[in-house]
């Protein structure tokens, strides 16, 4: 059993911490507001110090001409005018940008926002940081948010926890800004032509010699020295490690030998005949083969096991980058061409049709060269050599207009595909842990550590890495966007809470609202690991009686009601009000905000470690919008005997949450899930019912073997 403190002044003080903290919490949101429109003209004013006129907002698009004298200096617009893009909050951000003649960006501020994260989370200071990172570039650049910068894209840093916001205004501002060069004659308009994939002429060969193939470009090759190798990582934490003599700086480091192994006058000149048909046997339609031979640095990297990524090299095509596993790999014993140097490795990979590779297109090789600096912590630099297959190679089709490009839905969830398939992959392992819930539950030990480790994997990586905690707020927007003009599209923005309000409606519809407080809520997941780890160190319980217990499951329902009331006038205001949850300053901000949010917070999570989840218990508004629904549920799998509540009341006194009341009933609207009280249900060594039923069959036993 728990250590139990039973003392009233304790319990007292207990609840008075509780209501006066969220009072002081409440007081200090009221105190923030919502940032009036700002005017663009002093922005205009302080880009051009000199001007001596500003045109009326006038064209299609809509613009202003900055003047000194008869002289053009700039040009402004508001992205609303030309690309009005809905941000998180259903509305879009509405921001002023000030180019010169050439279309270069010389100022940018936003105007206007709604974006709930900002007006009570991040600070308004990192938004301007942000997009202080355009003045510079230009409307010709091609600019995305996050990564590296390429020969594709300029690269310019996001912003931590407001990901969605910051994507959708540099969608704005490059549409806009593209509509507004384009008018002007700065730009022309793209044609958005592309290029079909081309074939590979199989009829054609010519008998070549190895110098023949390397000296036309058909095998190419990459060659890295020391010195290159040490340059690329100078000015780091890898600089000095493997480090050669300055005797041997010129020396090879890595050559790699690459082509395209199924192009015939490449592939049979390498292999011979026998080898190139073995090797092109079982090619479908839209797969390649990639030849690599390599001396030096290994491309295959002594960490490579079977069943595993070849992950010091990649092929790059356009914006693909290609992976090879050992399937997808053979190893070349013997070159049939003659002056061939020698090799420590040959290899032929297979690209799969599911990389749509051209082989008429320009790709790259990439070689990653890493160097560890600690027992599990490297550093990596990437060296890439370019190829162009000869023409004469293949057949290459007229260019014809493309698709419509992505649309700015189709863009996020394909830049956040890992995460959405590592969701679904957890969201399937929560489902069978449910259907197989009375096999798993016989298994005490496995279980625990079971549900122990899946809420460490929602901390961790659905609330800390990916911000994947729902709110009271996610309701509200919902409601408002039934009422008035509904669109998926606001709700497809952020692929991992659309997934995690799916799996929500789902396993309430099912199961009611346990499953995602007890399973899928990082903040509720983090309490419960941090409470188990005060068990275990013998830190004491406070258990409130239960009369006491029972009346404060109302204030959440008192909370969710006040706020949604205050939705129904502002949504603004709601949200602000609605930091009585502490999911953003925990997981999206990670406690870097003002000092009263993260000090709710801390408090929360230091009340929880003498009494398990008070908040999700007595305060969290979602708990209770989500338990509305709990009637409707249409499954009912924790069993119960008549005996539970009378006489027996041990799982009762073990629910950690309280969520079994004296007579035994589970309260489903408090309950999480745990499957705790379904482990002693078949525990026949702490269920004193089960332990009577299984006295009563051996005494029958007994006698049965004593008669005989």
């Amino acid at each position: 059993m728990n250590n139990v403190i039973n003392n009233s002044a304790i319990k007292k003080r207990f609840i008075q911490l509780l209501i006066l903290t969220f009072i002081s919490l409440s007081l200090h949101a009221y105190a923030l507001f919502i940032s009036p429109p700002k005017d663009p003209m002093p922005f205009i004013q302080e880009t051009f110090p000199t001007l001596t006129k500003i045109s009326e907002k006038q064209g299609e698009p809509l613009l202003w001409t900055i003047h000194r004298e008869s002289k053009i200096l700039g040009y402004a617009f508001e992205t609303n005018d030309l690309a009005k893009i809905p941000a998180y909050s259903g509305e879009p951000v509405n921001m002023l940008v000030v180019m010169d003649p050439t279309g270069k960006y010389l100022n940018a501020k936003v105007l206007e926002h709604h974006e709930p994260i900002i007006l009570a989370g991040i600070p308004e200071e990192k938004l301007w940081r942000f997009i202080d990172q355009y003045v510079g570039l230009s409307v010709s650049d091609a600019i995305k948010v996050g990564g590296s910068t390429s020969q594709d894209y300029i690269s310019i840093d996001g912003l931590s926890g407001a990901t969605v916001t910051v994507i959708v205004m540099n969608k704005a501002i490059n549409k806009a800004a593209y509509k507004a060069a384009v008018s002007l004659g700065i730009i022309e308009e793209k044609l958005g032509v592309i290029q079909p994939v081309s074939t590979i002429k199989k009829a054609l060969f010519e008998k070549k010699t190895w110098e023949d193939l390397t000296g036309d470009g058909s095998i190419r090759k990459l060659y890295l020295t020391n010195q290159a190798v040490q340059n690329a990582f100078v000015g780091t934490e890898a600089e000095d490690v493997d480090k050669v003599p300055t005797s041997k700086a010129d020396s090879m480091f890595a050559e790699i030998y690459y082509a395209v192994a199924n192009i015939p006058t490449i592939g049979k000149n390498l292999f011979g005949e026998s080898d190139y048909q073995w090797f092109t046997r079982d090619l479908k339609a839209g797969e390649y083969l990639i030849a690599i031979f390599g001396n030096g640095y290994s491309y295959k990297g002594s960490g490579y096991v079977r069943g595993g990524i070849f992950d010091r090299i990649q092929v790059h095509q356009n914006n693909n980058a290609i992976s090879f596993r050992d399937l997808e790999h053979n190893r070349v014993a013997d070159l049939y061409i003659e002056n061939a140097p020698k090799f420590n490795e040959m290899s032929v990979f297979k690209v799969a049709a599911q990389h749509d590779f051209d082989p008429g297109a320009s790709w790259q090789i990439e070689l990653l060269v890493r160097r560890q600096t600690g027992p599990v912590d490297s550093l990596f630099n990437s060296f890439k050599g370019s190829y162009d297959v000869l023409d004469k190679y293949v057949n290459t089709p007229p260019a014809v207009y493309p698709e419509p490009e992505l649309t700015l839905t189709e863009q996020i969830w394909l830049e956040h595909q890992v995460k959405v398939v590592i969701l679904i992959i957890l969201m399937t392992v929560l489902l069978l842990i449910l259907f197989f819930q009375d096999v798993l539950v016989r298994h005490p030990t496995f279980m625990h550590n079971l549900r122990h480790g899946f809420l460490a994997v929602t901390v961790v990586f659905i609330g800390w890495s990916w911000g994947g905690q729902l709110s009271v707020v996610n309701v509200f927007t919902f409601l408002q966007a039934l009422m008035n003009d509904f669109s998926w599209d606001l709700f497809l923005l952020d692929p991992v809470i659309f997934i995690l309000w799916c799996a929500a409606a789902v396993t309430i519809l099912l199961w009611g609202r346990a499953v995602y407080c007890g399973w899928l809520c990082p903040f509720g997941a983090l309490q419960e690991l941090l409470n188990q780890f005060a068990r275990y160190i013998k830190i004491p319980q406070i258990e409130l009686p239960w009369a006491v217990h029972e009346r404060l499951w109302a204030i959440k329902y008192l909370i969710l009601l006040a706020l949604f009331g205050i939705s129904l006038d502002s949504l603004a205001m709601a949200e602000q009000f609605a930091e009585i949850e502490p999911f953003k300053t925990t997981f999206l901000l990670k406690f870097d905000r003002e000092w009263p949010f993260v000090a709710w917070a801390l408090c929360l999570l230091t009340i929880n470690l003498f009494n398990r989840k008070t908040f999700c218990r007595y305060l969290c508004p979602l708990g209770a919008a989500l338990s509305i629904s709990n009637s409707v549920r249409l499954f009912d799998w924790l069993k119960r005997r008549p005996e539970c509540g009378s006489p027996c009341k041990t799982c009762a006194k073990e629910c950690e949450i309280q969520a079994i009341a004296p007579d035994g009933v589970i309260n489903m609207r408090e309950c999480h899930y745990c499957l705790d009280c379904q482990i002693t249900y078949y525990n026949d060594e702490k269920c004193p019912p089960l332990k009577k039923l299984a006295y009563k069959k051996r005494k029958k036993n007994e006698i049965e073997i004593t008669e005989v």
